[in-house]
Protein backbone atom coordinates (compact mmCIF):
# COMPACT_ATOMS: atom_id res chain seq x y z
CA UNK A 1 0.00 0.00 0.00
CA UNK A 2 1.23 3.24 -0.88
CA UNK A 3 2.84 5.20 2.54
CA UNK A 4 1.14 8.55 1.17
CA UNK A 5 -2.18 6.71 1.43
CA UNK A 6 -1.03 5.25 4.84
CA UNK A 7 -0.14 8.99 6.09
CA UNK A 8 -3.64 9.76 5.16
CA UNK A 9 -5.36 7.34 7.36
CA UNK A 10 -3.05 7.23 10.00
CA UNK A 11 -4.54 11.46 10.48
CA UNK A 12 -7.86 10.29 9.56
CA UNK A 13 -7.41 7.55 12.53
CA UNK A 14 -5.86 10.20 15.05
CA UNK A 15 -9.03 12.95 14.66
CA UNK A 16 -11.62 9.80 15.76
CA UNK A 17 -12.63 11.86 18.71
CA UNK A 18 -13.16 9.24 21.35
CA UNK A 19 -14.00 11.33 23.72
CA UNK A 20 -16.54 13.27 22.33
CA UNK A 21 -18.44 10.13 21.10
CA UNK A 22 -18.05 8.68 24.84
CA UNK A 23 -19.78 11.98 25.48
CA UNK A 24 -22.74 11.78 23.29
CA UNK A 25 -23.09 8.36 24.01
CA UNK A 26 -23.00 8.05 27.56
CA UNK A 27 -24.66 11.22 28.48
CA UNK A 28 -25.61 13.14 25.36
CA UNK A 29 -23.39 15.84 26.05
CA UNK A 30 -20.84 17.54 24.19
CA UNK A 31 -17.59 17.21 25.98
CA UNK A 32 -16.74 21.13 24.17
CA UNK A 33 -19.08 22.95 26.44
CA UNK A 34 -17.50 20.63 29.78
CA UNK A 35 -15.29 20.79 32.46
CA UNK A 36 -12.29 22.36 30.57
CA UNK A 37 -13.67 21.89 27.10
CA UNK A 38 -11.19 19.47 25.91
CA UNK A 39 -11.58 16.63 24.26
CA UNK A 40 -9.11 14.12 26.13
CA UNK A 41 -8.75 11.29 28.41
CA UNK A 42 -8.63 13.77 31.55
CA UNK A 43 -11.58 15.99 30.50
CA UNK A 44 -13.75 12.91 30.16
CA UNK A 45 -12.81 11.27 33.40
CA UNK A 46 -13.44 14.46 34.89
CA UNK A 47 -16.92 15.14 33.47
CA UNK A 48 -17.85 11.60 32.74
CA UNK A 49 -15.92 9.39 35.59
CA UNK A 50 -13.60 6.30 35.50
CA UNK A 51 -15.92 3.76 33.39
CA UNK A 52 -16.65 6.00 30.69
CA UNK A 53 -12.98 7.61 30.50
CA UNK A 54 -11.04 3.81 30.55
CA UNK A 55 -12.12 3.03 26.93
CA UNK A 56 -11.20 6.37 25.68
CA UNK A 57 -7.77 5.81 27.14
CA UNK A 58 -7.45 3.09 25.46
CA UNK A 59 -8.40 4.42 22.11
CA UNK A 60 -6.41 7.08 22.08
CA UNK A 61 -3.63 5.12 22.60
CA UNK A 62 -4.75 2.86 19.90
CA UNK A 63 -4.60 5.81 17.71
CA UNK A 64 -0.49 6.23 17.66
CA UNK A 65 0.15 2.64 18.27
CA UNK A 66 -1.24 1.31 15.31
CA UNK A 67 -0.36 3.80 13.10
CA UNK A 68 3.54 3.52 14.51
CA UNK A 69 3.72 -0.07 15.10
CA UNK A 70 1.54 -1.43 11.99
CA UNK A 71 1.39 0.62 9.07
CA UNK A 72 4.97 0.14 8.47
CA UNK A 73 4.08 -3.57 8.07
CA UNK A 74 1.84 -2.61 5.03
CA UNK A 75 3.39 0.51 3.08
CA UNK A 76 5.40 -0.09 0.24
CA UNK A 77 8.58 1.61 1.46
CA UNK A 78 11.70 0.17 2.78
CA UNK A 79 12.22 3.40 4.69
CA UNK A 80 11.31 2.97 8.21
CA UNK A 81 10.89 6.53 8.78
CA UNK A 82 7.32 6.51 7.50
CA UNK A 83 6.49 4.81 10.50
CA UNK A 84 7.53 7.90 12.43
CA UNK A 85 5.82 9.90 10.36
CA UNK A 86 3.18 8.14 10.59
CA UNK A 87 2.45 8.80 14.63
CA UNK A 88 3.03 11.93 13.81
CA UNK A 89 0.05 12.50 11.39
CA UNK A 90 -1.97 10.38 14.29
CA UNK A 91 -0.72 12.88 17.09
CA UNK A 92 -1.72 15.76 14.70
CA UNK A 93 -5.42 14.27 14.44
CA UNK A 94 -5.86 13.97 17.69
CA UNK A 95 -4.37 17.42 18.53
CA UNK A 96 -6.44 18.81 15.27
CA UNK A 97 -9.34 16.41 14.18
CA UNK A 98 -10.96 16.90 11.01
CA UNK A 99 -14.10 16.10 12.36
CA UNK A 100 -14.07 18.63 15.16
CA UNK A 101 -13.21 21.72 12.94
CA UNK A 102 -9.67 20.97 14.01
CA UNK A 103 -10.49 20.97 17.63
CA UNK A 104 -8.98 18.01 19.55
CA UNK A 105 -6.92 16.75 22.99
CA UNK A 106 -3.66 17.83 23.75
CA UNK A 107 -2.51 14.51 22.17
CA UNK A 108 -0.49 12.82 25.71
CA UNK A 109 -2.27 9.56 25.52
CA UNK A 110 -2.08 9.30 21.31
CA UNK A 111 1.47 10.20 21.48
CA UNK A 112 1.89 7.86 24.07
CA UNK A 113 0.63 5.19 22.16
CA UNK A 114 3.27 6.47 19.04
CA UNK A 115 6.41 5.73 21.24
CA UNK A 116 4.84 2.50 22.52
CA UNK A 117 4.84 1.24 19.09
CA UNK A 118 8.46 3.26 18.66
CA UNK A 119 10.38 2.43 21.88
CA UNK A 120 8.39 0.73 24.28
CA UNK A 121 11.61 0.85 27.29
CA UNK A 122 11.01 4.45 27.26
CA UNK A 123 7.38 4.81 27.63
CA UNK A 124 7.94 2.32 30.22
CA UNK A 125 9.79 4.49 32.39
CA UNK A 126 7.99 7.58 31.60
CA UNK A 127 4.74 5.58 32.55
CA UNK A 128 6.19 4.74 36.17
CA UNK A 129 7.30 8.46 36.33
CA UNK A 130 3.21 9.46 35.27
CA UNK A 131 1.98 6.14 37.83
CA UNK A 132 4.45 7.78 40.54
CA UNK A 133 3.75 11.31 40.28
CA UNK A 134 -0.33 11.04 39.38
CA UNK A 135 -0.41 9.35 42.74
CA UNK A 136 1.86 11.99 44.75
CA UNK A 137 -0.05 15.19 43.58
CA UNK A 138 -2.99 13.80 42.10
CA UNK A 139 -2.67 16.12 38.71
CA UNK A 140 -2.83 14.32 35.83
CA UNK A 141 -1.63 17.57 33.52
CA UNK A 142 1.23 17.66 35.96
CA UNK A 143 1.72 14.04 35.81
CA UNK A 144 1.59 14.45 31.57
CA UNK A 145 4.21 17.04 32.11
CA UNK A 146 6.52 15.43 34.23
CA UNK A 147 6.14 12.25 32.24
CA UNK A 148 6.89 14.12 28.81
CA UNK A 149 9.93 15.52 30.03
CA UNK A 150 11.27 11.96 31.33
CA UNK A 151 10.55 10.32 28.07
CA UNK A 152 13.30 12.53 26.01
CA UNK A 153 16.06 11.08 28.19
CA UNK A 154 14.61 8.10 28.20
CA UNK A 155 15.10 8.02 24.78
CA UNK A 156 18.37 9.01 24.71
CA UNK A 157 19.27 6.45 26.74
CA UNK A 158 17.32 3.76 24.41
CA UNK A 159 18.91 2.11 20.96
CA UNK A 160 16.38 3.89 18.86
CA UNK A 161 16.63 6.12 15.86
CA UNK A 162 18.22 9.98 15.57
CA UNK A 163 14.38 10.66 14.50
CA UNK A 164 12.50 9.09 17.39
CA UNK A 165 14.92 10.96 19.91
CA UNK A 166 14.29 14.43 17.70
CA UNK A 167 10.39 13.16 18.04
CA UNK A 168 10.63 12.63 21.48
CA UNK A 169 12.12 16.31 22.34
CA UNK A 170 9.04 17.65 19.81
CA UNK A 171 6.31 16.15 21.11
CA UNK A 172 7.50 16.77 25.24
CA UNK A 173 8.36 20.33 23.85
CA UNK A 174 3.98 20.20 22.03
CA UNK A 175 2.73 18.49 25.87
CA UNK A 176 4.81 21.22 27.78
CA UNK A 177 3.56 24.39 25.26
CA UNK A 178 -0.08 23.02 25.37
CA UNK A 179 -0.38 22.54 28.95
CA UNK A 180 0.78 26.34 29.49
CA UNK A 181 -2.79 27.03 31.21
CA UNK A 182 -2.53 24.29 33.79
CA UNK A 183 0.94 25.20 34.75
CA UNK A 184 0.07 28.71 35.45
CA UNK A 185 -2.82 27.45 37.31
CA UNK A 186 -0.24 24.91 39.26
CA UNK A 187 1.75 27.44 40.09
CA UNK A 188 -1.27 29.13 41.54
CA UNK A 189 -2.41 26.08 43.47
CA UNK A 190 -5.60 25.98 41.49
CA UNK A 191 -5.30 23.21 39.05
CA UNK A 192 -7.80 20.27 39.76
CA UNK A 193 -7.10 17.23 41.67
CA UNK A 194 -8.62 13.82 40.97
CA UNK A 195 -11.03 13.06 44.54
CA UNK A 196 -12.31 16.92 44.06
CA UNK A 197 -15.68 17.73 42.66
CA UNK A 198 -16.28 17.10 39.36
CA UNK A 199 -18.29 19.61 37.11
CA UNK A 200 -22.05 18.39 36.62
CA UNK A 201 -23.13 17.90 33.61
CA UNK A 202 -24.82 21.15 31.99
CA UNK A 203 -22.34 23.25 34.02
CA UNK A 204 -19.67 25.73 31.80
CA UNK A 205 -16.05 25.44 31.57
Amino acid sequence: MSPWLLLAASYLLGSVPASYLAGRWARGIDLRAHGSGNLGATNTFRVLGAKVAAPVVLFDVAKGFVPAMLFPLWDASPDARWGIAYGVAAILGHVFSLYMRFRGGKGVATGAGVFLGLAPFAVGVAFVVWLAVLRASRMVSLASLLASLTLVPALFLTPVPREVRILGVAVAAFILYSHRGNVRRIVRGEEPRFGTPKPAPGEGR
